[in-house]
């Protein structure tokens, strides 16, 4: 199983159905834990999932529509009810704060963790977060109010260890790690072992664009160029291309062109218009421009 993966926890609009949550998602990379958007009910899809949320340290928010952010409050606070310790960073656009802090000001004063506020320059490509496994860019989305897509970004891993050539060599353990950063080795005769003949190449690092809500625009592709999956939302279908441009939202088919000019590896379809009852629309509109096209649903677990 892959170690990059994202959990679908909503991929409906704003209009309220029973057929999707509003947006959420949960990108896992190596067992740690990222929440992109939380509509209203994520703890309760995390809960249907299995998702464990406590160990959920940054949440990256796209815009300030209520479908995206509702469901914040309720996150806090259960994870207080849990005993947790540790510091939760919220990253979102202008506005974060001034929604939470009342909210947090008449509940959260017994809180056992702190909330931090990282506010996110949603008209430029910047750098969000960073930790030992990741960094998390942003970049402007088209929108009717500001709005930025994220872009996660695995680092390069260390070479894996040929455990074989290191009992050939009876390489001793503390040496181990300087060979994984590259260096080589010297036998005590004065043998010089390259480290390239002591380790294989790790796995190429992956990344993850997550572009919602936005209408139809070219100007994201050098910011996904390549990526290996890109979810990207597909409010409407083509037969309601004009209503898509009116409330700065894409097709199923604009997302389409929009992975396929970008050269992307995955295209993941999500926010569905709650008019739509037959998903399959979807994919059938989007593989008329790109074939690698998966329809998110809610607990689905894509493989980035």
């Amino acid at each position: 199983m892959s170690y990059f993966k994202v959990h679908i926890l909503g991929c409906g609009s704003a209009t309220p159905t029973v057929r999707h949550a509003p947006t959420a998602q949960v990108v896992d990379l190596r067992d740690k834990l990222y929440l992109i958007d939380c509509g209203e009910g994520t703890q309760l899809q995390m809960r249907r999932y299995k998702v464990r949320f406590n160990k959920i340290s940054h949440l990256f928010i796209s815009h300030l529509h209520g479908d995206h952010c509702f469901g914040i409050p309720g996150f806090i606070f259960t994870l207080g009810l849990l005993n947790r310790t540790g510091d939760l960073t919220i990253h979102g656009p202008a506005g974060i704060e001034s929604f939470l802090k009342p909210i947090l000001a008449q509940f959260g004063t017994e809180l056992p963790y702190k909330v931090h506020f990282n506010v996110v320059d949603t008209y430029k490509n910047t750098l969000v977060m960073e930790d030992r496994s990741l960094q998390v860019y942003s970049f402007p989305l088209k929108h009717r109010i500001p709005t930025c897509g994220y872009l996660f970004a695995e680092k390069p891993q260390e070479p894996h260890i040929i455990r074989e050539m290191i009992d050939f060599y009876h390489i001793p353990l503390w040496e181990i790690a300087s060979i994984k950063k590259g260096r080589d080795y010297v036998t005590g005769e004065g043998t010089l072992i390259p480290y390239t003949l002591l380790t294989r190449p790790a796995d190429p690092p992956k990344r993850y664009a997550y572009c919602s809500d936005t209408a139809f625009s070219p100007s994201i592709i050098p910011y996904i160029e390549g990526v290996d999956c890109l979810y990207h939302e597909a409010t409407y279908l083509e037969s309601n291309r004009l209503r898509a441009k009116e409330t700065f939202h894409s097709t199923a088919l604009q997302a389409a062109e929009i992975a396929s000019r970008a050269g992307v590896k995955q295209l993941v379809l999500g926010h569905y218009s709650a008019r739509y009852k037959d998903m399959i629309e979807f994919t059938k509109e989007a593989a008329t421009l790109f074939q690698n096209v998966t329809l998110s649903e809610e607990g689905k677990v894509i493989m980035v």
